[in-house]
């Protein structure tokens, strides 16, 4: 859970509390309010955890600071500004506040026109996305100055994933040339810039060797996976082609906040373009506060020009999101019977503003830009019961009485394991995911892009589908133990992932057993043992006409030759239970054997288990 410092007197005084507010009071708030105070420490006591001792303390504040942690999807209160105004409005001490969209600064600025982005198509390579804001006539301190930086931290760490996902550029508007900026994305060598608090100018290709040497830029290392291997790195200019950032990594010398600047560009590129409007919307409404008119911002317009991977917009975009939720349904999941207007006024203390509909049996809900965890009527609910009091609802026992067991399918696995391990054979647990190749041409199968699932993104090829057959794992493992004495018997249990249109999703898990038996022999003998060992246990007979038994009314299995590409001609067979066929068994084709990079005969066993349930 992310962790906010606050010095406590100015936290104290935001909250018009006075200064002999007891640290248990403070902690009840807390907990009232759903975060929890987590220690109570000063600047010198962390730097003295960290080691530092003598003259580098001397200068150290002894002020007393709070470390409050607080849910991970609760962005707004990140901050010290953030906090302060969540915790008023929980204390009925002011109400949410109304943020207002305000462009007419750019009559006396730009003639009339927005501050513009154009984005360039060579962005799709690295990094799609951006979008825009402008905070006017910003009054900084010493105090918010050092919070917006840490806002940026604290998001750059959560919701941007570690800029992965959105990295954030603050700069001086009144240091550039306006009002038209461009995103493009160019060759490391054609980037040149002074970085932030260097005095040297440098390409981008000369800026990653100094990070990685230069100690006092070792916090930015981490970053420069994200885009050292592409070809172009994304880049952002003023009208005079002077580089505002190089993101994800670092921002201009040329555009850096100072305590002394008015006007804030607020830029975020992306890869995910809703996190970026969550991340931009959180920034202008935490410190919109300190304009002169509190609360007011200035929009930017984006424009691509590729729009066929993203159609233009003017960001931020801070008007309120609408749910509507049923008040039997809120009492219900918290277990009290809080009338309607109640729960209005209950959510009010959660910056939530409610209105009663005509049927009075459901709320309109406005979500305010700031409160971007609110996605269900869930969340609503939940804050109802924070508002409410958790300690207020009344313990009581369940009206239905359950009891819990295990899954017949896990069952049934289970069993099958301990039948399998007595037999000898031993278990392994292999991924779930695997290559392209090993799924189809190490098997001697084509892929027809209607049985694997694919995986969107994969990290590596290695792991770009999801198995379809238990039997390539298996072989896997065989092939990395080669050193094991024969014969090497092994088994598995596990689920595949196969494609069904007609479910929501598209795919299916479906629970199937194998077992493979690898020698200098080909060991059919034994794998066709081990299938009517199975068979007996599950207590299913044997037919051996396969026309009688897929017409029996009774339980039985048969098996019939199958022409499977993955097996030797002649040495394989399908098992089926009654009518349905549920697996197949025999000695894997010399191809098969020959891509896993064996030399030895292997027959191997697999069958759906969930046909027998």
């Amino acid at each position: 859970m992310p962790v906010v410092n606050v010095k406590r007197d100015n936290l104290l005084q935001g909250l018009s509390l006075p200064n002999d507010y007891t640290q248990s009071d403070f902690e009840q708030l807390c907990f009232d309010f759903g975060i929890e105070l987590d220690d109570v420490t000063s600047e010198k006591q962390m730097k003295e955890k960290e080691g530092l001792t003598g003259k580098e303390l001397e200068n150290l504040s002894d002020e007393i600071i709070y470390k409050i942690e607080v849910p991970a999807n609760r962005y707004d209160i990140l901050c010290e500004e953030g906090l302060t105004r969540a915790l008023n409005i929980f204390l009925k001490k002011s109400k949410n506040p109304a943020f207002v969209i305000d462009n007419s600064k750019i009559v006396e600025k730009n003639g009339g026109e927005l501050i513009k982005i154009f984005v360039k198509k060579e962005t799709n390579q690295i990094r799609p996305f951006v979008v825009g804001a402008v905070l006017r006539n910003i009054t900084f301190t010493e105090n918010n100055y050092n919070n917006f930086i840490d806002l940026q931290d604290k998001l750059h760490q959560n919701i941007c994933r570690k800029r992965t996902l959105v990295a954030i550029g603050t700069h001086d508007l009144d240091s550039l040339e306006g009002p038209n900026f461009s995103y493009e994305a160019l060759a490391p060598a054609d980037i040149r810039f002074v970085p932030l608090n260097q005095q040297r100018e440098m390409n981008a290709k000369e800026l990653f060797e100094f990070i990685e040497k230069e100690e006092a830029m070792k916090h930015l290392r981490s970053y420069l996976k994200i885009i050292k291997d592409s070809p172009v790195y994304p880049v952002i200019y003023d009208k005079k082609r002077t580089v505002l950032s190089l993101p994800p990594i670092i921002n201009g010398d040329h555009s850096k906040i100072k305590l002394t600047t008015k006007n804030v560009l607020i830029e975020c590129t992306a890869t995910d373009l809703t996190k970026a409007h969550v991340v931009l919307n959180t920034m202008v409404c935490m410190f919109s506060q300190y304009c002169d008119k509190p609360f007011t911002v200035e929009q930017v317009q984006v424009i691509y020009e590729d729009e066929s991977k993203c159609l233009n917009e003017i960001t931020p975009n801070l008007m309120d999101r609408e749910f509507t939720c049923n008040i039997k349904y809120i009492n219900e999941r918290i277990g009290v019977n809080l009338k309607i207007d109640k729960i209005v006024k209950l959510l009010g203390k959660m910056q939530l503003e409610a209105t009663i509909k005509e049927n009075e049996e459901e709320i309109l809900v406005k979500v305010p830009p700031t409160r971007s965890d609110i996605l269900h009527a869930c969340d609503i609910m939940e804050d109802v019961a924070i508002a409410y009091g958790y300690n207020k609802i009344i313990r009581t026992n369940p009206k239905t009485s359950t009891v819990g067991k295990e899954l017949p399918i896990n069952q049934l696995s289970d069993l099958l394991r301990l039948e399998l391990a007595m037999s000898g054979y031993t278990e392994v647990l292999t991924l779930i995911l695997c290559s392209e190749d090993e799924n189809f041409k190490f098997m001697n199968k084509v892929n027809d892009g209607n049985t694997a699932i694919k995986v969107s993104s994969p990290k590596s090829l290695e792991f770009s589908h999801c198995r379809t057959s238990l039997i390539s794992g298996l072989m896997k493992t065989v092939q990395n133990n080669k050193s094991l004495p024969l014969p090497i018997q092994l088994f598995e249990i596990s689920d595949v992932v196969l494609v069904d249109k007609t479910t929501d999703v598209g795919a299916k898990n479906v629970r199937k057993l194998a077992a493979l038996y690898a020698s200098q022999t080909s060991g059919l003998e034994y794998i066709h043992g081990l299938m009517d060992r199975i068979m007996e246990v599950l207590g299913i007979p044997f037919e051996v006409d396969h026309d009688k038994a897929i017409k029996s009314d009774k339980p039985c299995y048969s098996i019939k030759p199958s022409e499977d590409s993955s097996f030797f001609n002649g040495r394989q067979a399908h098992i089926y239970y009654m009518d349905k066929k549920v697996g197949i068994f025999g000695i894997l084709h010399p191809i098969v054997i020959e891509s896993f990079k064996l030399a030895l005969p292997v027959s191997v066993l697999e069958i759906d288990v969930e046909a027998f349930l």
